[in-house]
């Protein structure tokens, strides 16, 4: 393998790692949806509603 063809697979490697890692690292950082946890606290039914 040649020079050039070394110094192309590594910068492509590198971005695909950063690129990652970026994404990676801001799905971490997103709080969660204020969303209910259950279906329990969204039930018509009293008989299966914790109180």
């Amino acid at each position: 393998m040649n020079s050039k063809a070394m110094i192309l697979m590594i910068v492509v490697q590198a971005a695909v790692v950063l690129i990652t890692g970026y994404f990676f690292i801001k799905v971490l950082r997103t709080p969660p949806n204020p969303e209910p946890d259950s279906f329990s606290e969204n039930d018509d039914v009293v008989e299966r509603q914790d109180e």
